[in-house]
C-alpha cells in the first residue's frame, strides 16, 4: 500500500546568507500537525482505527506547546523592552565595561543605540554593547552651594 505525503511534508528549506545557512522550519507548528492527523485519518487502517484516546492526547499536547511558544515569545519582548528601558536610564551616567582587550574603563554614557539585538552605549565615544557594561559609578559628590546670610540687626 503507498501512502501519499503531498502537503504534509516538514516544510524544511535552506535560505544561503553569504557562507550561513539557516533552517526556516526546524519544529512542528499547528498547521503541519493538523495535516498529518488528516493524513493519518485518512489511510488508517479499517480493521484497526486510530485510538481516539491518542489522538486527543496529541491534540492537547499540541495546544500545550503552542501556548508555551506564545509565552516564550512574550518574554523575550518583555527582556528586550527591559533591555532598552535600562540602556536608555544609563545616559548621563558613568559607567565601568570590559573593553575588547579584557581591560576594565570607565566613562560616561552620551547616548544609546537601539538598531541591534542588544542595546549599544555611546561611551566617551567608543560603542559598548549593554553586555559589557560591568558597572555604574557613584556619581561625584555635590558641593553644597555657599549660602549667605543678611544680618538685619545691623542698622
Amino acid at each position: 500500500m503507498s501512502i501519499s505525503t503531498e502537503g504534509v511534508g516538514g516544510g524544511y528549506t535552506s535560505i544561503h546568507a553569504g557562507n550561513q545557512v539557516s533552517q526556516a522550519k526546524q519544529t512542528l507548528d499547528g498547521e503541519t500537525f493538523l495535516n498529518l492527523l488528516v493524513a493519518q485519518l485518512r489511510y488508517q487502517d479499517p480493521s484497526s482505527p486510530m485510538d481516539t484516546t491518542e489522538m486527543m492526547a496529541q491534540t492537547t499536547q499540541l495546544a500545550s506547546m503552542e501556548k508555551l511558544t506564545s509565552i516564550a515569545d512574550a518574554t523575550l519582548e518583555t527582556f528586550a523592552l527591559q533591555m532598552r528601558a535600562t540602556a536608555a536610564e544609563f545616559v548621563g551616567k558613568d559607567v565601568s565595561y570590559t573593553a575588547a582587550d579584557g581591560s576594565t574603563v570607565n566613562g560616561r554614557v552620551s547616548s544609546v543605540s537601539f538598531a541591534g539585538a542588544v542595546p549599544e552605549l555611546l561611551v566617551d565615544g567608543v560603542k559598548v554593547s549593554l553586555d559589557s557594561v560591568s558597572g555604574i559609578l557613584g556619581a561625584p559628590a555635590e558641593e553644597p552651594a555657599p549660602t549667605t546670610t543678611t544680618d538685619s540687626s545691623a542698622s
